[in-house]
């Protein structure tokens, strides 16, 4: 299946290639299913990129190299020392400038004959459909499920190609999400899974160059469905096995009773995707940051019967007071930096080792960023032991608001 992303749209934007371009673009010139013709539609084509983190970094790179003409990134981040290992736009120098600043530099540096378009905000359902509107096709490059929703649904709702993408730990997909030629998002996926259960990658790692795999194919995808060459990963979905070196495919089926993209769509317009995918309104998204500096209203929204915050739990135990730290990551985790005291039960070998906690003293339980430790507190009440909170936002937010000594990965 040939098929191309607004192929009239892009007709009526085509212009000659200049002297400079011609020589640029020579290679792809030379090829037959490119060739003059497929490099002009290039140049009139407008891809928007979501998420200008690992994912959209090579995504960025090799579609600014390849003369897309107008390319648009989303996103609201800074780059941060974590970045680095993965997202290959960014340098040391760059720690702590927004991430659409530098992209913007590096690739004018890469093309300058291609338009450059920042969006710097985060996408949501108030802007979304303005945002996509001028665009052809859009890359899906970002790192939460309430993002990758709105992103499908969207797309349903434009016609647009969903050039689709997703890495944890080891493994990556790659997929196109197009509702007018098949499935969609939610065709592969209905509903979003439980809060907290499928960890961020700031809390289950990924390998720094899966992002670059993953990405190449994405862009891979989006020059096809420009150019309007090869066959379109529509309908089927690519998972990369980085450990293996293996590549398997996956046939995908469009779901005649998806609620977007089905024979009777309930979904006809934009929904509330955090509260959709059951994220607290306001709170952070998955690899956003976690904690910022607490004014004297976040500090006091921090302290709850559930959660505690980092500055309570150290003003607590500078007055000497009897709790009990229970560090819920991974004894390779654990081993990059612990909280003073602390005893490490991972989480999966909580159900079998209850007995080693103490019910008649406070139980404060912690994590990376908050998800595990939100859900073994959870159990942890069920099981008799009413005293345990939740350390809000982890180890992590304890070395950025009570001790920097404390590494942050």
């Amino acid at each position: 299946m040939t098929v191309r992303a607004k192929p009239s749209a892009i007709e009526q934007r085509r212009t000659p290639l200049s002297g400079h371009e011609l020589r640029r673009y020579s290679r792809h010139l030379v090829l037959p299913e490119v060739g003059v013709e497929g490099q002009e539609r290039l140049k009139a084509s407008r891809a928007l990129v979501v998420g200008a983190g690992g994912l959209g970094s090579p995504v960025g790179l090799y579609l600014a190299a390849a003369g897309v003409g107008t390319l648009g990134l989303v996103d609201f981040d800074e780059v941060d020392e974590t970045n680095l290992h993965r997202q290959v736009l960014y340098g040391q120098s760059d720690i702590g400038r927004a991430k659409l600043e530098v992209a913007l530099e590096r690739l004018r540096e890469i093309n300058p004959f291609i338009c450059l378009r920042a969006h710097s905000t985060r996408l949501d359902s108030q802007n979304a459909m303005e945002i996509l509107a001028d665009y052809d096709l859009v890359i899906d490059g970002s790192d939460n499920f309430a993002t990758r929703y709105l992103v499908n649904d969207a797309c349903v709702l434009s016609g647009k190609p969903n050039v689709y993408g997703s890495i944890f730990r080891f493994e990556g997909q790659v997929s196109v999400f197009w509702g007018d030629e098949g499935p969609c998002y939610r065709c592969l996926f209905p509903e979003p899974p439980p809060p907290g259960l499928v960890p961020s990658c700031a809390e289950g790692g990924v390998l720094g160059v899966l992002p670059g795999i993953v990405g190449s194919l994405q862009a891979n995808e989006a020059l096809k469905l420009l150019l309007g060459v090869g066959e379109p990963l529509v309908g089927r979905l690519v998972v990369v096995d980085a450990l293996g070196t293996e590549f398997r495919e996956l046939r995908l089926q469009k779901d005649p009773d998806c609620p977007v993209c089905g024979d009777h769509p309930s979904v006809t317009e934009l929904i509330d995707y955090e509260a959709f995918c059951g994220v607290a309104p306001g709170a952070e998204i998955q690899s956003a940051p976690a904690v910022q500096a607490p004014t004297p209203a976040r500090r006091e929204a921090q302290v709850d019967d559930f959660h505690i915050s980092p500055l309570e739990l150290h003003q607590r135990l500078e007055e000497g007071a009897e709790v009990v730290v229970l560090d819920v990551r991974t004894a390779k985790e654990f081993a990059i930096c612990q909280l003073q005291d602390a005893s490490l039960i991972p989480v999966s070998e909580i159900p079998g080792r209850l007995d080693e906690l103490a019910t008649d003293r406070p139980l404060i339980v912690y994590c990376h960023h908050g998800p595990r430790s939100v859900q073994v507190v959870r159990f942890l009440r069920s099981q008799g032991f009413p005293r345990a909170r939740n350390l809000a936002g982890g180890i992590n937010a304890w070395s950025l608001l009570v001790d920097p000594s404390v590494p942050r990965y």
